[in-house]
């Protein structure tokens, strides 16, 4: 059965937004570049040149996270990040089975939901969990020397070197699975266009379940 492609255009994200997703891009980049090349996957920028952009960048990075901390919560922003299990079923089918026969999204884009229940899920583990404690063991790791005055004479060098690092494959892997992702628009580049202009074409609601009545009828 054919879908329904009534699509429309939605400015969806703000200048803010589509500057802190770029400017988070370009960090956290750099960070996997110099971090790894730190631990010796690799020699490229030198041990010492490496370990001096890591930290500022690092620094620079949390710096830049606090400020999209107070911004979410001082627009109502953080509303977009609240889980929710309502079609989480469907989204999971659509990405294994749906999008590769044509299907429309379960959940199309609003501008009060712009996230999917999976994406919430993802950007709320993200968000809370993982890149906090990222930026705390990164933090430790960089004011080691003052472990004694901080009082945190017991803690283990090695062991939140190695939570430091488990979270950087950990956020490697997401941004290859954010990269494939974003190319699953309703074009190749839609999605990334979207984060340039703010603008982007989403499947009209109606259109949508309208389409998902006459699948169940069919």
């Amino acid at each position: 059965m054919g879908v329904n492609n009534n699509l429309k255009n939605m400015y969806l994200y703000t200048r803010f937004e589509r500057f802190w997703h770029w400017l988070q891009t370009v960090l956290i980049i750099i960070l996997l570049i110099t971090g790894f090349e730190t631990n010796g996957l690799y020699t490229s920028w030198g041990f010492e040149n490496a370990v001096a952009v890591h930290n500022f960048v690092g620094i620079s990075w949390l710096i830049a996270f606090a400020f999209f901390v107070f911004w979410i919560f001082t627009t109502g922003e953080w509303r977009q990040y609240v889980p929710t299990t309502k079609k989480m079923l469907l989204v999971v089918r659509y990405y294994l089975h749906g999008i590769f026969r044509g299907e429309p999204h379960p959940v199309p884009k609003r501008k009060d939901a712009k996230h999917n229940p999976l994406q919430r899920l993802t950007y709320l583990s993200l968000a809370a969990i993982l890149l906090p404690v990222q930026m705390v063991t990164g933090f430790l790791y960089w004011g080691y020397n003052s472990w004694n005055a901080w009082g945190l004479s017991g803690f283990s060098l090695k062991a939140v070197a190695m939570v430091h690092l488990a979270g950087a494959f950990a956020i490697l892997s997401f941004v290859i699975v954010h990269i494939y992702m974003i190319t699953t628009g309703r074009t190749l580049f839609a999605h990334t266009r979207a984060m340039i202009t703010g603008w982007e074409e989403v499947e009209d609601v109606a259109s949508v379940e309208d389409w998902e009545v006459k699948t169940k009828a069919a």
